[in-house]
């Protein structure tokens, strides 16, 4: 019996079982950026639902969406995806992704029964979420936002995650409104360094926003215009999770709000997830505080 479920934001990913290595230690984190990504949502105060994949040993990842009140639909896979992230430097851009095992793919049938006002694509690898998945979502209706990292992302003959160009990626675009990239993904995708420019040459292919996130800040191209905002985490503990919470909190809060003021709900939201590892567990006062403090003059 298919399962239904109405709610305003929904992600679909992954989970991904992360070993991250950086000067401070060796560190072994649930992850998937379906999970960073409906923490901050619940934050918007949204009903949120989390569609994921994994192994039936790691069920047990999903407790903290559970009690965060996020409606949790897992779909058991052979194995989970298992990756290992290294940052070798204090540039928190620089980083080796390896990946041991992945998830099985997801089908238009995983989220049948589902209903949201908005949908977030967290996928981490290609392959993950196919174009007929988007398709599937696409007729539900709704806002569909994409992560370019689940369609550039391939495993190679080493085990690291290479950067591939993306065969499907005008059919992918076509349908999706607000697309998330950081500057390394954007770049490849469009040959500049410039994130002004590659965020207008990406927006010019199909999404009508583009979410870029970068070493200190976020920029969003929405409808032509641009609007920007820094992070400010105090201190930054947790880079892993970054972009998906960005985006996450940014698409989630533009259900209700301008491109100008969720790009500012998004930098606060993001500053405060990177301050501790994991996907942010703060109360909302304390992204109000975060604005206030940070964002007041923006």
């Amino acid at each position: 019996m298919t399962q239904t479920i109405r709610c305003d934001f929904a992600t679909l990913g992954a989970y991904t079982k992360d070993t991250i290595v950086s000067k401070a230690g060796t560190r072994h984190v649930d992850g998937g950026g379906y999970s960073y990504a409906a923490h901050a949502a619940r934050l918007a105060g949204l009903e949120v639902a989390a569609i994921t994949r994994l192994a039936t040993a790691d069920r047990g990842s999903t407790r903290l969406l559970v009690e965060a009140g996020v409606q949790v639909v897992i779909h058991e896979s052979r194995a989970s995806t298992l990756m290992r992230l290294e940052y070798p430097s204090d540039d928190v851009d620089e980083r080796i992704l390896t990946v041991a095992a992945v998830a099985d793919p997801f089908v238009p049938a995983d989220i049948a029964g589902i209903e949201a006002r908005a949908w977030l694509v967290s996928a981490s690898i290609r392959g993950e979420v196919s174009l007929e998945v988007l398709q599937a979502l696409k007729a539900k209706g709704g806002l569909i936002g994409a992560d370019v990292q689940g369609f550039v992302r391939v495993v190679g003959e080493d085990g690291r995650l290479h950067y591939t160009p993306w065969p499907g990626q005008r059919a992918v675009l076509a349908l999706v409104d607000v697309l998330k990239t950081d500057a390394v993904e954007a770049e490849f995708l469009t040959g500049t360094a410039d994130i002004h420019r590659a965020a207008a040459m990406l927006a010019a292919q199909g999404p009508r926003e583009i979410v870029l996130t970068h070493r200190d800040g976020v920029l969003v191209l929405a409808d032509g215009r641009e609007h920007e905002a820094m992070f400010h985490p105090e201190p930054l503990r947790g880079r892993s999770g970054r972009g998906d919470t960005c985006v996450g909190s940014y698409l989630s809060r533009r259900l209700s709000a301008s491109p100008a003021e969720a790009t500012i709900w998004a930098a606060a939201v993001t500053s405060l997830k990177m301050e501790a590892e994991g996907p942010i567990r703060r109360p909302v006062a304390d992204v109000h505080a975060m604005i206030a403090r940070r964002y007041a003059g923006a």
